[in-house]
């Protein structure tokens, strides 16, 4: 699937946000899982990673991914590095045509970012310690700095608010960082308990700092059939489960 604000930018910039369809991976994988931090067949996620890239015309090969650790770090792509080996980092940036910047999810927000008159992209794995943190923000910091002056971001299938419910952990760091993000929680169905608006959330934060969003509004936790979802892995105490990618290239 794809967001409308990316698709005005034409040819010069190829996007998608995959969904779990249309890949070889099996079982609880099945079957577009493009994590290779899981358990699933190393041979399988590179054939679907592989696939991804090709439906965006990319090079397999030039399909660099991160290994993410929920902060708000960004690199600089300049040339792809092999499969499994990405900085720890939650967001890439590149100037450099037909370099695909991979984000993998299953309940958090990837963001992806554009500039097309400048020639520049950007993806963001933004979880809501990423997104409090500051990695939306970074990785405007990091466009600009490759000469990105009007940047279009789009929030991506992600864990919707009525299926979030968090606790007062979560609740205090977002208002630590600012009280008016009250705005961002509804009462839940238990006391001391929270339906926070992750996506909403990281189209303020990106508003806030100058870029044009848009949010698709996909829940990954209801959308079984479409995508892997941690928090449903959690509440149905089951296994390892796959996750989707999400992937812009210019």
């Amino acid at each position: 699937m794809t967001a409308e604000l990316l698709e005005a930018a034409g040819l010069a910039v190829r996007h998608g946000f995959f969904t779990r369809r249309g890949g070889v991976s099996t079982g609880p994988f099945a079957s577009l899982n493009c994590s290779l931090s899981g358990a699933d067949a190393r041979e399988n996620v590179l054939e679907n990673r592989a696939r991804a890239a090709s439906a965006l015309g990319a090079d397999p090969a030039a399909l660099v991914g991160l290994t993410q650790v929920h902060g708000a770090e960004v690199a600089t792509v300049t040339d792809p590095w092999r499969p499994g080996e990405g900085p720890r980092a939650d967001a890439m940036v590149t100037d450099r045509p037909g370099v695909a910047l991979g984000i993998v999810t299953a309940d958090c927000a990837p963001v992806l970012f554009a500039d097309a008159a400048a020639g520049v992209v950007g993806a963001a794995h933004a979880g809501w310690r990423g997104a409090v943190g500051g990695v939306l923000e970074a990785t405007l910091a990091a466009m600009r700095a490759l000469g990105a002056t009007h940047i279009a971001a789009a929030v991506g299938p992600c864990i919707g608010q009525a299926s979030y419910e968090v606790a007062a952990d979560l609740r205090d760091a977002v208002l630590a960082h600012d009280p008016a993000d009250a705005r961002f929680f509804a009462d839940g169905a238990r006391p001391e308990r929270w339906q926070f608006d992750l996506a909403g959330y990281c189209a303020a934060r990106l508003g806030q700092a100058g870029a044009d969003s848009l949010v698709l509004g996909r829940d990954t936790l209801a959308e079984e059939d479409l995508f892997f979802s941690h928090r449903r892995r959690t509440l149905a105490r089951s296994g390892p489960i796959g996750h989707q990618i999400s992937v812009i290239v210019l």
